[in-house]
């Protein structure tokens, strides 16, 4: 409706070859992502073609090692590509979020051996992973999860069920965090559970509000037979594994909240610039102007406030407190900006012929996941005030 196109994102990147980087990722969303991501979204396509290119570019394992194939890439960079994923089609940035999340426990607590055998095929080797902590009766109380491995001789015998998993079914592994002794957080061991294992099996995806073309889906786990040495870790050390990669996922997140709401910014613009009433275009009236000036006064905010954990993480420094406060400010605002976006349409932002309704429908999700952001203001104040009191 505008000649007035969205213009790119101004990044302020550490190198030359994160420059070139960022510039490979809008090829590759301009050609392969972008023009089919309405389509897919609305049929519930998932684009495994596309995970399967971003593996052959080398961008499913930017933030891990290069001697195992991955992109030796700092996370202020991968979480600025995740950004841009996000706004072309959240399927595909929130993917790749949840596939280095899988990846977090071997490439960082897994065995030299283990990371030789496994990691180089899990980061560049065409492989997607899916995260398994959440079950039916234990959401935001992780710790409280009942999935059970016994051990057998040199393997575990895992029974029980996993929920929420974002590419159930569809995943070539998942890293698993089940209960091998008592009761509480001490007693949870994480494994790497090839897709592929007997008596694991998925049930039908979810019907969602939203991310159509992500499948989530239920796992059941029927006596899953595991080696030991796909035991990632200490017996007892998964909590602790789960929450560490917890940490840098609600990064991820943040990070795909902020490219949903540039992308329902950019459409707002476009829509209000081009769009006349009263003989001007809806944009020069003041109490419009002023709603986008707030838009994009909290992505701003958002994008500054993931980057600087993302610094934090880079440079080795404790980054928990800052990952909730990124992942709790760029997802409301994410669901705040794409709202707005809807209310500048008016009556076409509510229709299915604008990509607004479908960005607030998506926006919601990101609320929810890798903790809600009623358990993210929990963690904040623990590190303001201590742990409760009981």
């Amino acid at each position: 409706m505008s000649d007035r196109a969205p213009q790119p994102v101004e990044r302020q990147l550490p190198t030359e070859e994160s420059r070139d980087l960022i510039a490979l990722v809008r090829d590759i969303i301009q050609r392969e992502i972008a023009p089919r991501a309405a389509e897919e979204e609305d049929s519930g396509h998932f684009p495994r073609e596309v995970f399967s290119l971003l593996s052959e570019s080398g961008l499913l394992g930017l933030p891990y090692d290069s001697e195992y194939g991955g992109g030796d890439q700092p996370y202020e960079v991968y979480l600025q590509v995740l950004e841009e994923l996000a706004a072309a089609r959240l399927t595909v940035g929130l993917g790749v979020s949840v596939h280095s999340l899988a990846c977090h426990a071997l490439a960082g607590y897994g065995t030299k051996e283990q990371q030789a055998e496994h990691l180089s095929a899990m980061l560049g080797g065409g492989l997607l992973g899916a995260y398994c902590l959440s079950e039916p009766g234990s959401g935001s109380d992780a710790a409280s999860l009942r999935t059970r491995a016994v051990p057998d001789e040199d393997s575990w015998v895992i029974t029980g069920t996993k929920s929420w998993i974002t590419h159930g079914g569809i995943a070539d592994f998942y890293t698993v965090m089940a209960r091998t002794g008592g009761e509480g957080a001490r007693g949870i061991t994480a494994f790497l559970v090839p897709g592929d294992a007997e008596g694991l099996n998925a049930a039908a995806p979810e019907k969602k509000m939203g991310m159509k073309g992500s499948p989530t889906a239920q796992l059941n786990f029927d006596g899953v037979r595991v080696p030991d040495s796909r035991r990632i870790g200490e017996e007892g050390q998964g909590f602790a594994i789960a929450l560490s990669a917890l940490d840098s996922g609600r990064l991820g997140i943040a990070a795909c909240a902020v490219g949903l709401a540039q992308a329902a910014l950019d459409e707002a613009v476009s829509y209000a610039t081009g769009r006349r009433q009263f003989g001007r275009p809806i944009a020069d009236f003041q109490g419009l102007r002023f709603m986008l000036a707030d838009m994009a006064t909290r992505i701003e905010a958002g994008r500054a406030l993931y980057l600087a954990a993302a610094r934090l993480r880079d440079v080795g420094r404790p980054f928990s407190r800052q990952a909730a406060m990124a992942k709790l400010f760029c997802t409301d605002a994410a669901m705040s900006v794409t709202t707005d976006a809807v209310q500048v349409l008016g009556g076409y932002g509510y229709t299915l012929d604008f990509p607004v309704e479908r960005y607030m429908r998506e926006a919601k999700v990101l609320q929810i996941v890798e903790g809600t952001n009623q358990i993210q203001r929990m963690v904040i104040a623990r590190h303001l005030a201590g742990p409760e009191t009981r």
